[in-house]
């Protein structure tokens, strides 16, 4: 497995229907969500190359898109986290890896405070996170994705 800041045909596409089919599956997240996850990786996309902004991919030894992060600094001094996916069947450290290399990006990058969205019940991404130094700062009934959920705010500076 290797992480990659390198495009690869059907990555974006491969990182929203990796969203689609385990949120679909395991939270009833239908089209809103996925044509949310399409609209905004797509408009991020293309303003990439940016020195502020990044997105990783994990390829498997095949070359297949497994996972991917993205680190949103565009909007300094704070940098945000975004489609943070790893394939059902490739998780066991592909998920720490991808976090770590948008981390190292922060802070090679010098933001003073990194923050992310998520949701109550996500048990192992928040363990992630807060493994990290992230800190729940925030907790309300949204339906950002189409469902109503427990949506978190999670804060590193």
């Amino acid at each position: 497995m290797v992480i990659t800041e390198t495009p690869v045909p059907g990555g974006l596409a491969r990182i929203i229907a990796l969203h689609a089919d385990w949120y679909g599956r395991h939270w009833g997240f239908g089209l809103p969500f996925e044509a949310k996850v399409a609209a905004e990786l797509g408009a991020f996309a293309t303003a990439l190359p940016h020195p502020d902004a990044r997105l990783f991919l994990a390829l498997s030894e095949a070359g297949e898109v497994i996972g991917g992060i993205a680190l949103d600094g565009r909007d300094r001094p704070a940098a945000r986290i975004r489609w943070f996916i790893v394939a059902e069947g490739a998780r066991g450290g592909v998920g720490r890896r991808l976090l770590g290399s948008a981390l190292d990006f922060a802070g090679a990058r010098g933001f003073e405070r990194l923050w992310l969205t998520s949701f109550a019940g996500l048990d192992a991404a928040r363990r992630l996170y807060e493994g990290h130094g992230f800190r729940l700062v925030e907790e309300v009934v949204a339906e950002s994705w189409g469902v109503a959920v427990r949506e978190q705010l999670f804060e590193r500076p």
